[in-house]
């Protein structure tokens, strides 16, 4: 199941629930896109894994704009930072930290390569003899060089 943009949006605004009332659907979009440029995932987003990275990431960005409209709510008579201006703040912190712990687990995924592609590989030499006569057919437009490993291995 391959989800739009406009379907994450929705599935978003499903998820943050009363935080709806502080965002507006700029918001949402926005966050999508930092999501998007951020993880590497362009929409529509198909697999799992990746449906999952960019919709936590625009959650953070939301977060992060809602942290960012709390700030100027600091009142320096009353030493006061407001609650929710640190836990934003706590949710932030949090979910970048499950982001770089997933950049180092899930390198390959996010790389959109599979493992097999992050290590070297082995190019034969090419050297082809006849096993019958020795013959040398090292030359020859049909002597094709064995790379191992490949993507069946």
């Amino acid at each position: 199941m391959s989800l739009s943009k406009q379907a994450m949006v929705t599935l978003i605004e499903q998820e943050v629930k009363g935080l709806t009332s502080y965002l507006d659907s700029t918001d949402y979009n926005n966050a999508c896109d930092d999501a998007s440029r951020e993880t590497g995932f362009s929409y529509p987003v198909a697999d799992g894994f990746a449906t999952y990275w960019v919709k936590t990431r625009a959650k953070r960005h939301i977060f992060f704009y809602l942290m960012t409209e709390s700030a100027h709510k600091f009142k320096y008579e009353q030493i006061n930072l407001q609650h929710r201006f640190e836990h934003y703040r706590e949710i932030i912190k949090y979910m970048d930290q499950q982001w770089t712990d997933a950049q180092e687990e899930f390198a390959t995924e996010l790389a959109g390569v599979s493992a097999i592609n992050a290590l070297g590989s082995k190019i034969d030499a090419g050297f082809a003899y006849e096993s019958q006569t020795g013959r040398d057919m090292t030359y020859r437009d049909d002597n094709v060089s064995i790379i191992s490993p490949t993507e069946n291995d």
